[in-house]
């Protein structure tokens, strides 16, 4: 395959990833802070304590990081042609890739609570805010930098998972690296595409991290 007529397919490749790697990075997001958050309130000794309901979460997240993404592409495979139509396609792959990322992204988000200095929960509860001021006033706004960084390395995990959402046909740069590098032993697609995908994680990387440092300097 020339050069010529490889551009076209990693240009299509780098756009199908970059909206599978996009979408499920906000649905990942909208699933996994709201987890996090109820993660570290509802724990015991928590600003609200439910441990019944943390023991349960905190196990379906931690069964959701044990399985291998590769499973779980496959294991997903009646619930992603449920929910849209399909197995097939970049749009299909986004259901895996978000069920797959979102259990991280929470353990990140709680991770990132963890690390607020209490007494800014004790200033909101001595004015006598509640829970959701607590959430709204203190937690977030003071793990902002951490919570950022939780995103830039979850958009990082989230190009791998859609490179290896090529396996099911799931469309991208990891579907064109295996139909024409792989099963075709075409080492020019295989390079055009690994040089795309290092490209887009030194992006994501070098653009969170001035983002954290802006915001960490703020603070």
């Amino acid at each position: 395959m020339s050069w010529d007529a490889l551009w076209p397919l990693l240009y299509d490749g780098t756009l199908e990833t970059l909206y599978m790697v996009s979408l499920s990075a906000l649905f990942t997001v909208l699933l996994g802070l709201p987890t996090g958050v109820l993660l570290y309130v509802s724990r015991p000794g928590g600003v609200a304590p439910l441990p019944k309901i943390n023991a349960l979460l905190g196990a379906i997240i931690n069964t959701g990081r044990s399985l291998p993404f590769i499973v779980l592409l496959i294991a997903l495979i009646p619930l992603t042609r449920l929910i849209v139509g399909t197995t097939l396609g970049s749009t299909a792959a986004i259901v895996p890739i978000t069920l797959g990322a979102f259990p991280f992204f929470a353990r990140l988000a709680e991770s990132a609570l963890d690390e607020v200095d209490y007494g800014r929960i004790e200033a909101v509860l001595s004015m006598g805010g509640g829970v959701r001021h607590i959430i709204f006033k203190a937690l977030l706004p003071e793990a902002l930098p951490a919570l950022l960084a939780g995103v830039t390395l979850t958009v990082i995990m989230l190009i791998g998972f859609s490179s290896m959402a090529g396996v099911i046909g799931g469309g991208g740069l990891g579907d064109l690296a295996i139909r024409y590098g792989y099963q075709r032993f075409n080492n020019r697609v295989m390079f055009g595409t690994i040089v795309l995908l290092i490209a887009m994680v030194q992006v994501v990387q070098m653009t969170g991290d001035r983002l954290v440092r802006r915001l960490a300097h703020r603070r």
